[in-house]
């Protein structure tokens, strides 16, 4: 083998290992996902069911949250009058009000409405319901003050369950799913611009936990 042909045969390998690291670190190779059962962790199931249609808060959560991660909107921040996107674009924080409306909350007015009341609580000049629902910095005060706050270790394993709202640093937010990887880490659904939403990240990409809740 000439020099030349050595050369290109060592581009060929070097230009086919970067696709498979890209392709792995973006979770587009398929691989096998697990579930709570098969690590003997018991699902949690909410007892409430707010919305009455037969599905626990919880579950509608996730349900929810899948829902619109699979809808194929496209990541770029934006402000809209009323709040809510007018367009085919979406954050993170979409996701959650999203969630919360398939379970029968109206998260923005939940927030809009807390501000209201302890505006001295939010890390804001003043309030504008037109983004303070969007911004992840608000939902973390919100969810420290009206949900359950659990575990940031992700290897307690057995301490997240489908339809937790997880918050990372500096300004990331998604909601655990129920399937989990080999090591019983469960995976993320969260929009943050990334090809597959549902994805087994959060131990790969080093992502910083500074919140995991419960809604209650």
């Amino acid at each position: 083998m000439n020099i030349k042909k050595l050369l290109l045969y060592n581009l060929a390998i070097a230009s086919l290992l970067i696709v498979c690291i890209m392709l792995d670190l973006w979770n587009l190779i398929p691989k096998l996902s697990y579930t709570a059962s098969d690590f003997l962790i018991t699902e949690y199931i909410s007892p409430i069911d707010y919305d009455q249609n037969g599905i626990d808060d919880a579950h509608d959560l996730l349900y929810g949250a899948r829902k619109y991660a699979e809808s194929g909107l496209k990541y770029k921040s934006g402000y809209y009058d009323g709040g809510y996107p007018t367009d085919e674009h979406s954050v993170c924080t979409d996701v959650i009000w999203y969630a919360f409306q398939s379970a029968g909350y109206d998260l923005k007015q939940m927030i809009d409405e807390d501000i209201q009341q302890n505006t001295d609580l939010y890390p804001l000049d003043s309030p504008d319901p037109n983004i303070d629902f969007r911004r992840v910095r608000n939902l973390k005060v919100f969810f420290e003050r009206h949900a359950i706050s659990l575990t940031l270790d992700i290897y307690e394993i057995d301490e997240w369950m489908p339809g937790d709202i997880v918050i990372f640093s500096p300004s990331h937010i998604g909601i655990i799913s129920d399937k989990r990887n080999k090591e019983g880490i469960p995976y993320l659904i969260h929009h943050g611009g990334q090809p597959n939403k549902e994805e087994d990240c959060i131990v790969k990409r080093d992502m910083e936990i500074t919140g995991h809740y419960r809604w209650k």
